[in-house]
């Protein structure tokens, strides 16, 4: 079938053929079936599921076979691409002839139009394993572009779409079906303006609010969009913008540059062949991050040489995993082809930041297949929850008009002609039970308290990104908060050094420095213990000195000297005497003491600890990859070289090092790490775990620091073994942990160190704010379980004495229901979980667990992803019905807080992408105090009074509309026409019942003094069924006794009845608002007296409604104020009994 199609196109023009052999189209037939049934195998969602463990090990494998031909597989990746490439060809193809075959006048012109559509279904995104050739861009491939766009709406689409979401709403959707049935006359109650007007206002001030905010949108995504970058070609470098970025470009990124896409490191200009990372915006950590390039590509002359090489990157598939990445580079040809294997060491995944060097990337995903885009969710329009709960009692008040209309009608009489007819107009009378007019007071009262966060000085720089959600902060019950740079400013301290028989703090380094500078006394070319102090004084400097050079020796620290220091140094010419222009530079830069360099490291532990050393006499000046240097407190340089070096993990929890002294080719294994870990692998002791625990009851990091001396026959022993376990494909790295793990004993205690994290201003006290208000705080954060529990202790998350307990490594559902056993026999403990276990637990018992976790003081999720950030958020609004709030500062939050109901964002040392991100945007943590507890509580409290009011304002001109047709024989005419019913919902009610938004009923120091105010709020009860159905009494009593005393005082002309009851009306209407107020506002005066004289002067103006010499009668003021104190005195009475006998908290706190 294939080839006859193709046949049939023989004489045609080729619509995207390109330039396809004969060999690829007759591979086609034979291909297809196979790649169906490889498509049909694969599994669906797997896409997102990050790369586990076994994958890893069968990719390595891969990445290591040697008894593949390169030349074969090349030419079968060529055949594949042809086969795809026919295959498109074809589906286009078919879609071209279905247009075709469509007669010309039906779509005249439209022939482009119809190819851009076809074109458009094949591009689909790649979710294979892909290779890239260095130097050759892929047209057989339609990876994914590389635009950023945030956008809610599009020019088409924004009118449809906020019409959709407007109308979703039961309450405009009713609204807008009353409308319509005033374009039929059998049906017309009133003018059209009546009813079209307020709708329309609702509509045009929606629309200019969501343009508004998507314009803003448009504008930072076409700032994203044009940001500049060079890309390397064989003709030279060239400028492109960041959107026209594709899979295949080689692109140079310059210092302090963002990287625009996925990369593979090919080159550095840095002579180590590695440059610093920043990843703040995308895993939440500030520290810098060591990045390797290729080897192979590291060591060519010139960048444009990497095209001369035939260099083949292959790459798994995207993936959210961040921490982790298998690929292969292999570069030669034919025999002499060679292959290396690529790790997340290779990479520098978007939104990272170069902070070293320029760095030579190949560009191998882009747009929403890059790690940072699968980690980030899609904004969605938030809805509050006093929408939606306004959004139900609208359906009870159109049960409640279906209702009344009917009973009306079976009053009259059901077998009376036209029955269906009135029974519509009744209920089109009965309309204003709806109130269009909520929709807009809440619009308003929403924009006034987004308004007043952003002007309140106490919270300066408070900016409020959404305005249709402040309500959402006043009854918050879970904040999911980040740790760095949100609890934390990730600004390390050293704060204590206990060797086993004396402990140093900040207040006793002088005796630390003492005791290394006595070590190396001037002219002396080594360390020396003297003898001048005695044996006890030696045996302590002794100490000392140890436990300062290991911790100076055992780190991943290295110094960076600013460009601007270096500027005077002589430069390398060419990438071949780079490395010697670099060692002389930095060697005659580390002479200089007064040169003032920088440490990097991959955690901020390692700068503080390194930092301090610098500080008691021993300085780095120099790292490399064989050797690191120090300067003495005699500016002696101690040169060691490095022999092997064994990384943290999470996993071993653990770092090493083994160094041999070039002055006394000493051999030394140091490690630190956890004492969980070392305390069983040093020397016997009696002190190591009751300082542990007295340093974590401070919250302070707790590392402990070890040494080993190693003869040069055991060295060359362990290194031959070593070596052995690297060679191995199947289960590498449990071999190489074994062979580390023999000479991982008999360790020889030096030194415990405590170093704390500087909390954030004022976090402890905000903690306690939100506990005692009934928030329950959860932290999530990417850091290690160790770093998360000391933050949880250090910033009171977690109590002092209140227990934890830390959720153990699970693999399976066994393993699962053993520790949520565990778990739920430890009552009233705060809960760690790392990210890994949480996902297999939820995968098992995902009820169990949230039950649980809730029931729990405090929560911490530690090394969590930011797409897990995301689904917890989703998992405790789920189970739980519970508004959430999430806080964060750096990119890796903004898939929390856009989850969140109230997403909130901190403008910190991460920069400023969570909170352009986020509803609510503040400068500091402790302002999220405020913001929830004062102008939360407000909010929703205001909103709640101002949905009331409106409803009972609509409720009691309804009553009086029902009983004034039930006593005239069950009319369907209205009692008030035309612009008496406008300005009573506008004009004459509108602003006092809004200046309720001006109400509080405490001042802003008692409810932060007194936060259990805020606890109230959760239960809902402000707006709920109850308090709805207690309005509805008052309205139904208030427009009763309205309308009967207007009858019962009618004067035998229809006039006068609506003279009484509609001035009553507005009067029962002023006098509630004006009970109902607790604290008085100048504001509030001006609206009463305003509203009330606006109507006095309308009723000599509009004479056609009101009979004026009737006015001026004295019967006509006594019976008004007759009417308007029988309707408002009993209420005034039963609220003054019940808050003297029954008063509200506020009320209590008042006196």
């Amino acid at each position: 079938m294939h080839h006859s199609i193709l046949e049939q196109r023989q004489g045609q023009p080729s619509y995207g053929t390109g330039n396809l052999d004969n060999h690829a189209v007759e591979a086609l037939g034979a291909g297809a079936a196979t790649r169906d049934e490889t498509m049909g195998r694969r599994g669906h969602g797997l896409e997102s599921v990050p790369l586990r463990p076994s994958r890893r090990v069968a990719y390595e494998e891969l990445a290591l076979q040697s008894d593949t031909d390169y030349e074969t597989e090349d030419s079968n990746l060529y055949e594949r691409k042809g086969r795809k490439a026919q295959s498109w060809v074809l589906t286009c193809y078919r879609c071209w002839n279905y247009v075709s075959s469509i007669p010309d006048t039906c779509f005249s012109g439209c022939a482009s139009c119809a190819e851009s559509l076809c074109e458009c279904f094949m591009r689909k995104p790649s979710k294979e394993d892909r290779t890239i050739q260095l130097g050759t861009p892929d047209f057989t491939h339609q990876y994914a572009s590389n635009v950023t766009r945030n956008q809610k709406y599009g020019l088409l689409t924004f009118v449809p779409l906020v019409l959709f979401h407007q109308f979703k709403f039961f309450l405009n959707l009713y609204f807008l079906l009353v409308a319509l049935t005033q374009f039929i006359d059998a049906l017309r109650i009133g003018y059209l303006y009546t009813y079209w007007a307020p709708l329309g206002f609702v509509l045009f001030v929606t629309m200019v609010r969501e343009a508004w905010d998507d314009v803003q949108r448009w504008r930072r995504d076409r700032e994203m969009n044009e940001q500049k970058y060079k890309k390397l070609t064989r003709q030279g470098v060239v400028t492109i913008a960041s959107s026209e970025i594709r899979v295949s470009d080689i692109l140079l990124v310059e210092k302090d540059q963002r990287v625009p896409a996925d990369l593979i490191l090919l080159r550095t200009t840095e002579s180590t062949g590695s440059c610093f990372i920043r990843t703040d915006q995308l895993d939440g950590e500030t520290d810098w991050k060591l990045r390797n390039a290729v080897p192979a590509t590291q060591r060519l002359m010139q960048d444009k040489e990497v095209f001369d090489i035939s260099g083949v990157v292959h790459a798994q598939k995207p993936d959210k995993d961040i921490h982790n990445f298998v690929g292969r580079f292999t570069y030669g040809g034919g025999s002499t082809a060679q292959r290396l294997p690529l790790n997340i060491e290779h990479t520098m995944w978007t939104n990272t930041v170069v902070a070293s060097g320029t760095a030579v990337g190949l560009v191998m995903y882009t747009g929403h297949e890059t790690r940072s885009a699968m980690n980030t969710s899609t904004p969605q329009t938030k809805i509050g929850r006093i929408d939606m709960e306004i959004n139900r009692l609208t359906k009870v008040l159109f049960l409640l008009t279906m209702a009344l209309s009917f009973s009306l009608i079976a009053l009259r009489g059901l077998n009376v002609s036209g029955a269906h007819i009135e029974f519509f107009r009744f209920v089109l009378l009965f309309s204003s039970i709806i109130p269009i007019s909520l929709r807009v007071n809440l619009d308003l009262s929403k924009i006034f308290h987004s308004w007043s966060i952003g002007r309140d000085k106490q919270i300066d720089g408070t900016v409020v990104r959404s305005s249709t959600i402040p309500e959402e902060l006043g009854r918050i019950v879970y904040l999911l908060s980040d740790k760095t740079g949100t609890l934390t400013q990730n600004e390390m301290v050293f704060k204590r050094l206990h060797l086993g028989t004396a402990s140093y703090t900040s207040d006793t380094v002088d005796e630390i420095v003492s005791h290394v500078s006595a070590t190396y006394p001037a002219g002396e070319t080594g360390p020396v213990h003297g003898a001048r102090s005695g044996k006890a004084r030696k045996t302590e400097a002794s100490r000392a000195h140890d436990a300062v050079r290991a911790i100076a020796l055992c780190h991943n620290v290295t110094p960076v000297v600013d460009d601007a220091d270096t500027a005077h140094m002589p430069q390398a010419s060419n990438s071949a005497d780079m490395e010697s222009s670099f060692s002389a530079n930095h060697g005659a830069l580390a002479a200089d003491s007064h040169v003032p360099v920088t440490y990097q490291a991959s955690s901020p532990d390692e700068v503080a600890l390194v930092s301090w050393t610098e500080s008691v006499g021993l300085a780095l000046v120099e790292r490399s990859q064989q050797h690191i240097v120090l300067r003495a407190p005699n500016n002696q340089r101690l040169r060691f070289d490095i022999l092997q070096v064994f990384p943290f993990s999470s996993e071993t929890k653990r770092m090493g090092i083994i160094v041999r002294d070039c002055a006394t080719n000493e051999i030394t294994f140091y490690m630190k790490g956890a004492d969980v870990v070392l305390t069983k692998m040093v020397e016997y002791n009696d002190w190591l775990d009751e300082e542990c625990g007295n340093m974590a009851r401070e919250g302070l990091r707790t590392l402990v620091v070890a040494k080993k001396s190693l003869s040069e026959e055991q060295y060359k022993d362990f290194e031959g073994r070593l070596k052995q376990a690297q060679l191995n494909v199947v289960d590498r790295d449990t071999e190489v942990r074994r062979v580390i793990a023999t000479i991982e004993t008999d360790l020889q205690l030096l030194a415990l160190t405590g170093v704390e994290d500087k909390l954030q201003v004022d976090v402890r006290p905000t903690l306690e704010l939100l506990r005692n208000a009934g928030i329950k705080v959860w932290m999530l954060t990417g850091d290690k379980l160790e770093t998360a529990r000391c933050i949880a202790v250090s910033s009171r998350l977690v109590g002092r004495d209140q227990p934890m307990h830390t959720f153990g490594e699970v693999a399976n559902r066994a393993d699962t229901h053993r520790e949520l056993n565990a778990f739920r026999r430890r009552s009233g403990a705060a809960l760690v979980i790392p990210g890994q276990a949480l996902e297999i637990c939820l995968l098992h018992y995902e009820s169990e667990f949230v039950e649980l976790a809730c029931q729990s003081p405090a929560v911490v999720v530690c090394r969590c992803s930011p797409d897990q950030k995301a689904s917890i958020v989703y998992l405790l609004k789920k189970h739980t019905r519970k508004p959430v709030a999430a806080i964060g500062d750096g990119g890796n939050d903004v898939s929390m807080i856009q989850a969140a109901d109230a997403g909130i964002g901190i403008v910190g040392k991460e920069g400023k992408q969570a909170s352009l991100a986020s509803d609510f945007s503040i400068t500091q943590f402790k302002n999220v105090g405020r913001l929830l507890v004062w102008h939360g509580r407000n909010s929703y409290k205001c909103s709640a009074a101002l949905s009331h009011f409106v409803m009972h304002r609509g409720l009691i001109i309804s009553v009086m509309q029902a009983v004034f047709s039930a006593v005239f024989l069950f009319v369907s005419i209205p009692l008030y026409e035309g612009f008496l019913l406008v300005g009573y919902n506008t004009f004459y009610t509108m602003l006092p019942v809004f200046s309720l938004v001006l109400d509080k009923d405490v001042k802003d120091e008692t409810a932060l003094m007194y936060p259990e105010l805020y606890k109230v709020l959760m239960k809902g009860r402000t707006l709920n069924l109850k308090t709805f159905l207690q309005w509805v009494l008052i309205s139904t009593y208030q427009g009763g006794i309205l309308m009967y005393g207007g009858i019962l005082l009618f004067d035998a002309n229809f006039i006068h009845i609506v003279a009484i009851t509609f001035t009553a009306l507005i009067l029962t209407e002023l006098l509630m608002v004006a009970l109902t107020i607790r604290t008085w506002h100048w504001l509030m005066v001006v609206a009463e007296i305003g509203s009330l004289l606006l109507y006095v002067i309308s009723l000599a103006v509009f004479k056609d409604y009101f009979d004026s010499q009737y006015l001026l009668r004295g019967e006509f003021v006594w019976k008004t104020i007759v009417i308007t104190l029988v309707s408002c005195l009993p209420l005034y009475v039963l609220k003054f009994i019940r808050t003297r006998y029954a008063p509200p908290i506020y009320k209590k706190l008042q006196e």
